[in-house]
């Protein structure tokens, strides 16, 4: 029997390649990945969060294609599956229970990379058993990098990301990572601002950046700041909503940030006379 060994995706234990296991995944950005590297059948349920419109980063209607699971020990075991996949940060005594009732348990991060993503792809591909799948679907990731990359010598966009409560997103991130593979230049981190840090309205007002990807609720209270008056006041500042889908997970979800990305990257560049003048 071969052994797989899930390197970089924070598995201490290789996982044995058994052909085609029974898989439960309970995080959402592993479920988008295993939805479409599992065989039909094969992936027994999928997080409840991908059920859920504000917190999936897969299309609904493909999570409605996956029972889901709130990931109790109790509804885990009834599933009866193989291997589960789960979130780094599982406690440790449900990692425990299930692996004490004979289940391999894969703990997968965040990828922080567009690398660490296309990795994440190959070892869950490998894990299904279906690595020409993963190969097929990292294809289509590289090929949708290329297609949003810039001219080579085209200078970066500054460009903020900022998130519901006026956080920003940090250097270390993925969709940081995407911004500047389609052409911008974090605005957060020239500000010497990281992961999660608080940036106040007065700030962005006083130092604009060209772009501001507003991520948040047109209705929320706590995304006022997004949407506060005086930012349509600044000349020569582009505010382009992000959809919080586009956020977090690699995997298929990185075509469509890149592809958004793309598109406001590129109407920077037309005359507003010609953007008025599309229908």
């Amino acid at each position: 029997m071969s052994l797989l060994a899930l390197s970089g995706c924070g598995n201490d234990v290789p996982i044995a390649d058994t052909g085609h296991p029974r898989i439960v995944s309970l995080n959402p950005c592993t479920d988008a990945v295993l939805a479409q590297v599992a065989s039909p059948g094969q992936l027994l349920a999928i997080s409840h969060y991908s059920h859920d419109p504000s917190a999936t980063s897969m299309d609904i209607a493909d999570a409605a294609r996956f029972g889901d699971t709130s990931g109790t020990v109790e509804e885990i075991a009834a599933l009866a599956p193989d291997v589960v996949v789960a979130s780094s940060f599982m406690a440790p005594t449900t990692v425990q229970a299930l692996r004490d009732m004979g289940m391999r348990v894969v703990l997968e991060p965040i990828p922080s990379d567009v690398a660490g993503s296309l990795a994440q792809v190959r070892s869950l591909a490998a894990l299904a058993g279906n690595r020409s799948v993963g190969e097929a679907l990292v294809g289509r990731i590289e090929a949708a990098l290329l297609y949003a990359a810039p001219a080579a010598g085209t200078p970066p966009v500054p460009a903020l990301l900022w998130e519901s409560g006026g956080i920003v997103a940090g250097d270390n991130t993925l969709i940081v990572d995407l911004m500047r593979r389609s052409g911008f230049a974090n605005a957060a981190a020239a500000r010497g601002l990281g992961q999660a840090d608080f940036l106040p309205l007065e700030r962005v007002l006083a130092d604009p950046p060209r772009v501001i990807f507003t991520v948040g609720s047109p209705a929320a209270e706590e995304d006022r700041m997004l949407r506060h008056p005086a930012l349509a006041q600044v000349k020569g500042m582009t505010r382009a909503p992000l959809d919080r889908s586009l956020l977090w997970c690699g995997g298929p979800t990185i075509p469509r940030a890149l592809a958004r990305l793309m598109q406001v990257r590129r109407e920077l560049d037309i005359p507003p006379t010609a953007s008025r003048a599309r229908p």
